[in-house]
């Protein structure tokens, strides 16, 4: 059976942008664009040129990539010809083989908004698919408000998607740009676009997540016989998002009927990537990946019930839809005061350490775990933390140095431009081997603006582990939470802290104390004793 090609046509650096917080660099949407072109999208779309600085910026020096760049803009406007009109001229100045085409496909749009004639309107679009063609673009047409529209007048919104395909667009994009219809209807109104005369294989989708059926609603479109789907890694986008290609991509590749009947260009290699794409990502906007994400989210294979990991053990198909590495992500078997020997062995088992299921070292480490939970340490988000309350019980926990003291102090005063500031200033001192290092920082960073006293000792215990060093500078730390487990004058404070590395591992940890510097610390250094061993095994 010939699979027929579905394209995928990613939106990031245009829709993706428009994310509340959310503004790129020239530079970060190159590297962005790299990271897309090496997961196999068809198309990438850059942005609107001319529309800010930023995406003149990138289409001034584009990168040059295997996927179709595409730039962003819309039709002509009513009274002027393609030819003159400034906006589409900047447009097609960007040079890119591909052009995508917004217009109003909605009667109530049309009249209110633009001011036109629907005649007016259509003709624009006609106009302006013809005027790109002729310079030898591939053109694309965005139907924006598409399904409202089709709701409110089917004939005219079909005459729209008419105009440009006749006037020479690859593509024709059915556009929920409310985000506010249904999968049903996604699916009955696209079936109803292709049986009026426009061929799937000519046919695209644009769903926004406003209901959450985004995903939802694009696979609606696609089993109607669209062939072309828009959507953003990570379900960046306007409101609520956009459709998600990091669900998207992974559904069509390992679910059936899509990865028998359908064929894109991601291969399996470049789909073990995914992850990494994503938490990329989330880096270049300094935010935490969400850990419920499908697939490529940090609990998307934690199995924390005893029944669920005891099943797991057995066969990991009894709890898990696909197979995590396929995704780039890992199973987690959380611990926790629920847990029980099979939480237990396959928590153990996932960091390498095969221990006799009756060794009466087993249920101490689960006692440890329930008592440590009673003063206010959380093991099931901290899996790093349990594996060295594990390895502390069985002996298999090597020390590579020990702090013999630290100090922070927090100082407030005035600076040279006479305002008020606060400064943290930290003393570690650590022992390797026979030898003692005392390492100072401060929390200044490159901007002049303080961190606090956490960012000061981090630094400070980083600065000089001796041997170890240049491990310790590959991680960073991604997340810092920060929780209050009772009140009043009992309060303890805990805290968690996840840490990456060049590798692409993330990991996390916690550390408890009434004083929230402490716990942060006893955190910290269970981050990099884990990192050690990870990538030493024992001490140099």
């Amino acid at each position: 059976m010939t699979r027929q090609r579905l394209y995928l046509f990613d939106t990031t650096l245009r829709d993706g942008q428009q994310t509340q917080g959310v503004q790129f660099s020239a530079a970060e949407k190159i590297q962005i664009a790299r990271a897309l072109d090496t997961l196999g999208v068809d198309y990438i779309e850059g942005g609107w040129p001319g529309a800010n600085p930023t995406d003149s910026d990138f289409f001034a020096a584009p990168p040059k990539t295997r996927a179709t760049l595409t730039a962003f803009g819309m039709t002509k406007r009513v009274g002027r010809s393609a030819e003159n009109d400034d906006v589409l001229a900047a447009v097609l100045n960007a040079g890119t083989p591909a052009v995508c085409l917004v217009g109003k496909t909605h009667p109530f749009h049309v009249e209110t908004t633009l001011n036109v004639t629907l005649d007016e309107n259509r003709n624009a679009i006609a106009a302006s698919i013809r005027h790109l063609v002729s310079q030898g673009r591939e053109a694309i047409f965005d139907a924006e408000h598409f399904f409202d529209g089709y709701r409110a007048n089917p004939d005219y919104a079909l005459s729209c998607l008419q105009a440009a395909l006749t006037s020479g667009a690859r593509w024709v994009v059915l556009c929920d740009t409310n985000g506010g219809t249904l999968p049903a209807e996604v699916g009955r109104v696209t079936a109803k676009v292709i049986a009026s005369g426009i061929p799937g294989d000519h046919l695209g989708i644009h769903c926004h997540d406003d209901t959450g059926n985004a995903v939802a609603n694009t696979l609606a479109a696609i089993d109607a016989g669209a062939r072309q789907l828009q959507g953003t890694l990570n379900g960046l986008g306007e409101r609520c998002g956009n459709a998600n290609l990091s669900t998207l991509i992974p559904t069509l590749l390992l679910k059936e009927p899509y990865a028998s009947e359908l064929q894109t260009g991601v291969t399996p290699a470049a789909l073990a990537s995914l992850l990494k794409t994503s938490r990329m990502l989330d880096d270049i906007l300094n935010r935490v990946p969400l850990r419920a994400a499908p697939y490529v989210g940090a609990s998307a294979f934690a199995h924390k019930a005893g029944l669920h990991a005891s099943a797991i053990l057995k066969d990991p198909s009894t709890y898990e839809h696909i197979d995590p590495a396929q995704v780039g992500n890992e199973r987690v078997i959380p611990m926790s005061n629920q847990a029980g020997q099979s939480n237990l062995r396959a928590r153990l088992q996932a960091a390498g350490m095969v221990v006799d299921p009756k060794d009466p070292r087993m249920g101490r480490i689960i006692e440890v775990v329930k008592d440590r939970e009673d003063q206010g340490y959380a093991y099931d988000g901290a899996q790093a933390s349990f594996e060295l309350v594990a390895r502390r019980e069985l002996g298999l926990c090597p020390e590579f140095f020990e702090v013999k003291r630290y100090r922070v102090t927090v100082e407030r005063r005035k600076n040279k431009y006479d305002r008020m500031i606060s400064l943290s200033e930290a003393v570690v001192v650590v022992k390797i081997g026979d030898r003692k290092n005392m390492s100072v920082s401060d929390s200044m960073d490159e901007s002049g603006s303080d961190r606090g006293p956490v960012n000061a000792l981090a630094k400070a215990l980083a600065k000089d582990l001796g041997p170890y060093q240049e491990c310790i500078d590959d991680m960073k730390l991604v997340d810092f939470k920060v929780r209050i487990t009772n009140g009043g004058t009992e309060a303890v404070t805990r805290v968690i802290i996840d840490s990456e590395d060049g590798q692409g591992r993330r990991w996390s940890t916690v550390g408890v104390s009434a004083n929230i510097v402490d716990a942060s610390f006893e955190a910290l250094l269970d981050a990099i004793q884990w990192k050690l061993i990870r990538d030493f095994g024992v001490p140099i």
